[in-house]
């Protein structure tokens, strides 16, 4: 079977590029100046050979298979503005990357059309929005493996959000604050210097960087399951954080770290594993494992080809290629 083309945005940069493993091309419309949706190939990531830049005003003459959207934006204002009415009616996946804001059980999602596919990131995602007549499906994010793994000598924590301040408690900038009051922890991320962290690390070196960090921890309340999180796993840190979310499945006490609605708890674990390096080595062999079964990147480009495949396969590519 041949690849299909893809038209897509860039949205969320390490998404993408775990995207791009699936076995298809994919075209992302760019803008002068790159601005939000129009990024391209951008960012610290190496992008393979089947990764394309498409200039946004030529997209209406180009050929593809189907379209995926990744934001409301995308789907309410984009497609108008970029794509053919022929491309319009092309097979369409829509990508939900996040939870409801407005109410965590009554948001109505903006697509509601039963000839589309919403593809959920987490089953708490798929839970709680109100998905309306579109048929939904779950495909849970992965992740490659670094080809390192965890070392764990260096008796500090370790937080990987970006933009924690200006996320404020959604992403528990609070929480983090409270915390490392307590224990030494370090944090990273695009703009953290401004919550006095260590300022970004390129995903190719974060692994690297990582690894001798005793522990990590995700202050975040309410989001979906965090990409850093699943890296940090399959590197075999222990992972600590807040029982919300698909976090609370993902990771199970005592196996490969712990997850508590009290903070308090939570800081209490943080130092035993800084003063029992063994039990933070147990927690990591059983990261590696959890990540390994749950979060491999091969199950994802699987997953994501039979989507691709199953909703394409529903129409015709526009121009009539083979």
């Amino acid at each position: 079977m041949r690849p299909l083309r893809i038209l897509t945005w860039h949205i969320h940069g390490s998404y993408l590029y775990y995207l791009t493993q699936a076995p298809h091309e994919f075209y992302l419309p760019v803008k002068p100046g790159r601005p939000e949706g129009y990024g391209g190939r951008a960012g610290n990531f190496r992008w393979g050979e089947n990764v394309h830049d498409v200039p946004a005003e030529e997209v209406r003459q180009g050929q593809f298979d189907a379209i995926l959207f990744q934001s409301h934006k995308n789907y309410l204002e984009d497609q108008f503005e970029i794509l053919s009415p022929e491309q319009r009616k092309l097979p369409r996946i829509y990508l939900e990357h996040d939870p409801p804001r407005e109410t965590p059980t009554d948001t109505r999602h903006p697509v509601d059309d039963p000839e589309m596919l919403l593809v959920h990131v987490t089953h708490f995602n798929d839970l709680m929005w109100n998905s309306g007549r579109t048929p939904t499906h779950v495909i849970e994010h992965g992740v490659t493996d670094p080809g390192l793994t965890w070392t764990g000598e260096k008796a500090r924590g370790l937080t990987v959000v970006n933009g924690l301040q200006k996320r404020g408690r959604r992403l528990g900038a609070d929480v983090f604050e409270r915390v490392r009051a307590e224990v030494p922890l370090d944090l990273v991320g695009m703009e953290s210097q401004a919550a006095g962290g260590l300022g970004n690390i390129p995903l190719d070196d974060l692994p690297a960087f990582a690894a001798p960090y005793r522990f990590f921890f995700n202050p975040i309340r309410y989001t979906s399951l965090g990409l850093a999180v699943c890296e940090a796993m399959m590197l075999g840190m222990p992972i600590l954080g807040l029982a919300t979310t698909e976090m609370a499945t993902a990771v199970q006490n005592g196996v490969n770290g712990y997850v508590d609605t009290d903070v308090q708890n939570l800081v209490e674990r943080m130092r035993h594993l800084l003063e029992d390096p063994e039990e933070a080595r147990r927690l990591s062999a059983g990261a590696r494992e959890v990540a390994r079964e749950r979060f491999s990147i091969e199950r994802f480009a699987r997953d994501w080809d039979a989507a691709f495949r199953e909703v394409a396969g529903r129409g015709a590519l526009v121009g009539g290629r083979p």
